[in-house]
């Protein structure tokens, strides 16, 4: 019911528009406690202070994934139910998942190399993050080579969907292939494998991006519904004025 309710755009501006600065100032306080307790955690007998890389790498990865959850789930509902706010808000998702699959290659490439001798490999993790990455600027492209809203929040849906196809694979890729990645060490039966003094900034971080992650999505959410009205007008102006 609350969710039928807040598929208005026009109410769910209204109603989240106060939120965002408390999303963005959470963000900011979880970020900066984040990487305080970074700095202090200690070294890997392994690895030494190269494995503070995993603390921008790792929650990274785990956004990129789940913005393009957020992203599918909201494409299935446009495409069904045909909401626009759920078009918008898959929409609005995509560039900051593109950015935190980027940032999740590339931190990664950074630790790789010291670790495994290699900036990258064609392994079945690295390879299916690319492809995800792909997807992401797929989707992009294609919401901006169709000027029919409606044929491309339709075509969009349909990528965004086929490619969750692509999620499982990513999360499997370390049990079914050969790969220089190791296995679940946070999320796992029997509970994580991480040492506490190294989990603890690990999650702070995770936490701090998945609050910057709400607070841009609102507002770019809210930025879609204003041009959406503000082209949506203008065509209406255009018609007005061709048909005087």
């Amino acid at each position: 019911m609350i969710i039928s309710w807040l598929a208005n755009p026009e109410r769910f501006s209204k109603v989240f528009a106060p939120v965002r600065p408390w999303v963005a100032g959470l963000s900011l306080v979880l970020f900066v406690w984040g990487l305080y307790l970074c700095f202090v955690s200690p070294e890997d007998y392994q690895q030494g202070d190269t494995v503070r890389i995993m603390y921008i790498h790792v929650p990274a990865a785990w956004m990129a994934l789940f913005t393009y959850l957020v992203m599918g789930v909201a494409s299935f509902f446009g495409l069904i139910f045909r909401h626009a706010l759920a078009d918008a808000a898959a929409k609005a998702a995509a560039p900051i998942g593109a950015v935190f699959t980027a940032l999740a290659l590339i931190t990664g490439s950074l630790w790789g190399k010291p670790m495994w001798g290699t900036w990258w490999e064609w392994d079945g993790r690295m390879t299916s993050v690319l492809v995800l990455l792909l997807f992401y600027i797929g989707y992009i492209a294609l919401h901006a080579s169709i000027e029919d809203e409606q044929r491309a929040a339709r075509s969009t849906a349909i990528l965004a969907l086929i490619g969750l196809i692509n999620l499982p694979i990513i999360k499997f890729s370390v049990d079914w292939w050969n790969t220089l990645h190791q296995g679940a060490s946070v999320f796992r039966p029997g509970g994580p494998t991480v040492a506490p003094a190294m989990l603890w900034p690990l999650l702070m971080m995770a936490l701090a991006y998945k609050a910057l992650f709400v607070w841009l999505w609102l507002i770019r959410i809210d930025t879609e519904i204003l041009s959406r009205k503000y082209y949506g007008l203008r065509a209406r102006l255009g018609f007005r004025e061709g048909g005087a």
